[in-house]
């Protein structure tokens, strides 16, 4: 034995084995021994337990096999989403409040994002526990901390979606992200503007907006002289930089803004802009040693080739620049690419709605883009940014500001908002067009939805002609009665679809199961109650329409003042002339979209099967009026929003 504790005290060994000493029972000695026993035994016992605890959860296996979804450290790689409020009222102070009561928080918690809010108070700072802090040695300890971004190597993307309720804290957050730079090195900020129509009456705003940015960065000693310039650059049809040079100087800024014109094109070439401006004062921004922020300000997603050809290489001009890319946005429309503008033409009086493309929030549509009789006109809200913003943002670990209220004109505008918790697991996927399309054809689910919505698409030439019925007729009976026989025959069709995709979804639902992304699973959710509660609208559409044939209400083709009779419009409603024909379709679809709400509570998938419940299964005709048109030779064209 080589065991120190065994070895003899003498090297000699004895020849024989001495007798061995007897202890007294009780004795010190006896009392060791026992005690060694008991602390070995017990030592012992509990190493056994702990060892049965740890293999038994892997002997006992539960027999359902558990959901499965995308892992929960994944939402680090979610965009930031900030919502912003009206407030454009510059702070007089810029110091970081902590929210929390500990006599131990200093200037590191107070920079943690998870409580953090900037507000500045010229030199000093003061927080809720007493201590004063100087503001640029606050960013000091700022920058020292590894889990604040420093500059942007490959790879680092956007930090998980975050809401504000005010104005000023958002407002606030990008100062304090100019102001994180700052500390490392020059900044070069890029102003990106949207030259279109429809951001007309914000600009005024956002040129408040930016300069609240530069007045409380003025409060800091590190944006002093040159350490901070700016450049203004502008895109519509073709792109404009209206800063001669990288300046310091706030008036010249303000007059760089006040030039940004209005593009009456309405072409937009967001993505190709956004990798020009960045490539254009990349070297400049190398010689100088500055780091390179740019703002991307606008309300619309830009053209659609041209967001497909240059986002991607847009991105890698971000990242080989190491620039970080805000966006100052609208909020996307639910699966749907488009809102519209309520529009009266100035000289004829006509009315208009004018079409804006502003998402959708992926990176192809995931829901349907009919409502059942034609193409959506509804604005209902996504709670993220459009994809190609989104993704830019994400990428280079920039943020996507929300633009808060809506738009005058809009058409049936939404203004609701989602709650984080609600919407944590339902971000989308703001990868590569590429890389989800060939994923999307590996899931036959998702190849499944998209095929239906590419079936009914209104926007597709060969299909609209098909799957649109109209919902306006003439107020001329020959005419009305010729609209309605064309109508009828196409909703015949329709239904015979919609009848085949329910039940294709139907059989279908074991995928449903096995789809890892919960996205997905609501968007069959939603979709399957669709197509159920259209066969039901569009069979009560064809039985009305008849009815009103043989019944035709009487209207006054003329109301004073000077209103006449423009057309029959469609309208859904709660009662059904059909009643008991289209009963049980009615019960199935209640069913499945009070399910979707129970589902996906607080999400944009219940909102949308709100919505269709409170539509109504019953179908009528309003008579719609409208002033006399004046005809005008050669009438301005309608804007190009």
């Amino acid at each position: 034995m080589d065991d120190p504790e065994h070895q003899p005290e003498s090297e000699s060994l004895p020849q024989s084995e001495p007798e061995v000493e007897r202890l007294p029972l009780f004795s010190r000695g006896f009392l060791r021994s026992v005690f060694g026993f008991l602390a070995s035994m017990l030592f012992h016992l509990t190493a056994v337990i702990l060892l049965a605890v740890w293999v038994m959860p892997g002997l006992v296996q539960p027999s359902v096999a558990p959901l499965t979804v995308r892992a929960p450290a994944e939402a680090v790689e979610e965009l930031e989403t900030v919502f912003l409020d009206e407030q454009s009222r510059p702070a007089s102070e810029l110091s970081f409040a902590v929210a929390s009561g500990d006599p131990n928080v200093g200037v590191e918690a107070a920079a943690s994002e998870q409580v953090g809010q900037v507000n500045l108070d010229e030199s000093l700072l003061q927080d809720p526990v007493g201590v004063e802090v100087n503001v640029d040695g606050m960013l000091a300890s700022m920058a020292g901390r590894s889990d604040l971004i420093q500059e942007v190597p490959e790879g680092t993307l956007g930090q998980g979606r975050a809401v504000v309720d005010g104005y000023q804290e958002a407002i606030d957050r990008i100062t304090r992200e100019i102001l994180l730079m700052l500390y490392q090195q020059k900044v070069l900020v890029i102003w990106c503007f949207d030259q279109s129509e429809s951001m007309k009456d914000d600009q005024a705003e956002i040129r408040d907006r930016i300069e609240r940015v530069y007045t409380e960065l003025g409060l800091s000693e590190r944006a002093a002289g040159d350490a901070l310039t700016t450049v203004v650059t502008s895109y519509g049809e073709s792109f404009a930089v209206h800063t001669k040079a990288p300046t310091s100087d706030f008036a010249e800024i303000r007059a760089a803004i006040d030039k940004v014109p209005i593009d009456p094109s309405g072409e937009e070439m967001m993505c190709e802009a956004v990798a020009r401006s960045i490539a254009l004062y990349r070297d400049y921004a190398i010689k100088s040693r500055r780091r390179t922020a740019l703002v991307l300000v606008t309300d619309e997603c830009g053209d659609r080739e041209g967001n497909v050809q240059y986002l991607e290489p847009a991105i890698a001009e971000a990242k080989a620049a190491r620039c970080k890319i805000y966006v100052l946005g609208r909020e996307a429309v639910f699966g749907y690419p488009y809102v519209y503008f309520r529009y009266r033409h100035p000289q004829t009086g006509r009315p208009h709605w004018l079409r804006v493309d502003r998402g959708p929030e992926t990176a192809f549509v995931e829901q349907l883009q009919t409502n059942g009789f034609r193409r959506r006109h509804d604005a209902h809200p996504s709670g993220f940014g459009p994809y190609e913003q989104s993704r830019m943002a994400q990428q280079t670990g920039g943020i996507f500001f929300l633009l808060p209220s809506l738009e005058d004109n809009l058409v049936r505008g939404d203004d609701r908002r989602y709650e984080l918790e609600a919407m944590r697991w339902y971000h989308p996927d703001l990868r590569s067009r590429q890389e989800i399309f060939e994923e999307r054809d590996k899931h036959e689910l998702r190849s499944l939805l998209w095929k239906i919505i590419n079936d009914l698409n209104p926007y597709s030439q060969t299909r609209s002609k098909v799957v649109e019925v109209r919902d306006d007729f003439s107020p001329d009976f020959q005419k009305f009665v010729a609209q309605v026989q064309q109508e009828k025959a196409k909703a015949k069709i329709l239904i015979g679809y919609m009848a085949g995709a329910a039940e294709e979804l139907e059989k279908k639902a074991f995928l449903r199961e096995r789809e890892p992304e919960i996205r997905w699973k609501a968007n069959y959710d939603l979709m399957r109650a669709q197509v159920v509660a259209y066969q039901a609208r569009l069979y009560e559409y064809g039985a009305y329409l008849d009815h009103f044939v043989k019944n035709p209400v009487q209207a006054p083709l003329q109301k004073p003042p000077d209103l006449r009779l423009e057309h029959w419009e469609i309208r859904t409603r709660k009662k059904t002339l059909t009643g008991d024909l289209i009963k049980g379709h009615v019960a199935k679809a209640d069913e499945l979209f009070k399910a979707v709400i129970e589902a996906h509570p607080g999400t944009p998938w219940a909102a949308r099967a709100e919505w269709e419940l409170k539509r109504g299964y019953g179908v009528d005709l309003y008579p719609h009026y409208e002033p006399p048109y004046k005809d005008v030779p050669n009438p301005t064209p309608l804007p190009k929003l």
